[in-house]
């Protein structure tokens, strides 16, 4: 289930037979995870496993075991010490488990050393996000930008399984069996690669024609002046529950990982009468990948071009700061770190009372709210309003009767201090966005 990782209109490349593919995706999986403590505390190394452990939730999995080494770095061999592979096989045959999941980012011959001691499958952290990515993207383009991200991944750690894979051989001169024992010319690792750049250059076509009709909508919306705000946060922090309780979007909320990859906007009107949207993002985790980031550049954008960023936390969570600074680092990462934030705490019902000291001090402005009572919404509310970026030019004008739609984008998005009705049509007095201030005054009529 969790590997191979390719969508259903893919082409094949001939890298595990299909039956077993259909096999391993309905199977629920016994795994056993395995990390490495290199720095911080004894309670940051467990709540990084226990992540792990949730990430293999989501993909459906049972964990069976988990081990943890302490060690300096890597090894660089079998990511972890040679005595400490000899302690997971024992796990894996007492537990019967036929999949190892490592807490880290393997390389190809990490991954190939691994198997062959262990005798199971072996996949790291970020193939299980792509994974779970992969089950949850709904739309066709989070499906696009999760194969794409799949197969970049994979195509850096194609490898040869065995004698099954033709090889090139050479004449006599090359140490080779001479004429007539010649391989094809390509071996299968060649003709898969070949392959999955051809699927990739198919799949950067098709989001290149989605980025532009989302950019179409953008456009919309910048000529309109319509502020945007983004609610960003880490993986499972209650973003989805916060936009349904603010907007009524109806959004799926579940108790997992990555349960929302793509975006949903809602329209917003503040109680001035301006219209803002607020849109709902992709949770952030600990060491995202860059293949994945590099994927979803074109729904990230939402985040970096947004007014505002409600910065949701998980107010519950063992190591709520810990995953503000992961937050942080895929803000930066993505170059939305100039963005203006509005930290929120969410929560707070379930949250304990120390936990809330400590974030009422190590984050003195943030809001505490709880999206499944609705305590601290309305304040929340509030200070999005306020946060919202204020037209700059004042008019006093009369627009006649026929300009009727001018007044109506004044409301949705501007300040109006003054709309009141004479002869000659609207007695108009508000801050605008220079665009609308400019057709204003073009049609205005002496008062």
């Amino acid at each position: 289930m969790i590997w191979p990782m390719r969508s259903h209109d893919s082409p094949q490349t001939e890298l595990v037979d299909a039956t077993e593919v259909e096999y391993r995706q309905v199977r629920l999986e016994r795994v056993v995870l395995a990390g490495l403590w290199t720095s911080g505390t004894q309670a940051e190394a467990d709540e990084a496993m226990a992540e792990l452990a949730a990430l293999a939730d989501t993909a459906g999995s049972e964990v069976v075991g988990q081990l943890i080494q302490r060690r300096d770095s890597p090894d660089s061999a079998t990511y972890v010490g040679s005595g400490k592979v000899d302690e997971i096989k024992a796990v894996v045959t007492d537990t019967n488990a036929d999949t190892v999941i490592c807490d880290g980012e393997l390389s190809p011959a990490q991954l190939r050393n691994l198997e062959d001691r262990l005798d199971v499958r072996v996949i790291d952290r970020t193939m299980l996000i792509l994974d779970i990515f992969a089950q949850h993207a709904r739309s066709v383009e989070g499906k696009t930008q999760v194969e794409l991200a799949q197969l970049n991944y994979l195509k850096q750690r194609l490898r040869g399984w065995g004698d099954s894979l033709s090889r090139q051989v050479g004449g006599r001169a090359a140490g080779g069996v001479g004429i007539g024992g010649r391989g094809p010319g390509e071996t299968k690792i060649e003709t898969d690669r070949r392959r999955i750049n051809t699927r990739v250059a198919v799949l950067r076509r098709r989001l290149k024609g989605m980025a532009v009709t989302r950019e179409l909508s953008r456009a919309t919306r910048r000529r309109d002046q319509v502020p945007s705000v983004a609610i960003v946060g880490y993986t499972n922090a209650g973003k989805s529950s916060l936009l349904n309780r603010l907007t009524d979007a109806g959004v799926l909320v579940q108790d997992a990982l990555f349960a929302t990859l793509d975006p949903t906007t809602r329209r917003c009107r503040a109680a001035d009468g301006r219209v803002y949207t607020l849109t709902d993002t992709v949770g952030f985790v600990r060491h995202l990948p860059t293949d994945l980031v590099e994927a979803f550049k074109s729904t990230l954008e939402e985040t970096v071009q947004a007014d505002l960023l409600v910065h949701v936390v998980d107010g519950a969570s063992a190591d709520p700061l810990d995953q503000v600074a992961a937050v942080h680092a895929v803000l930066a990462q993505i170059g939305a770190s100039d963005v203006p934030e509005l930290t929120v705490v969410n929560k707070i019902d379930s949250a304990a009372l120390e936990t809330l000291a400590s974030l009422r001090h190590a984050l003195p402005e943030a809001l505490m709210v709880s999206a499944l009572t609705g305590d601290g919404v309305d304040g929340l509310l509030e200070a999005i309003e306020g946060r919202l970026p204020q037209p700059g030019v004042l008019v006093d004008v009369v627009v006649p009767w026929a300009r009727g739609d001018l007044i109506d984008r004044a409301h949705r998005t501007g300040d109006v201090m003054l709309a009141e009705p004479i002869a000659e049509g609207t007695h108009l007095k508000a801050r605008v966005h220079p665009g609308l201030a400019a057709e204003l005054s073009a049609a205005s009529v002496m008062a």
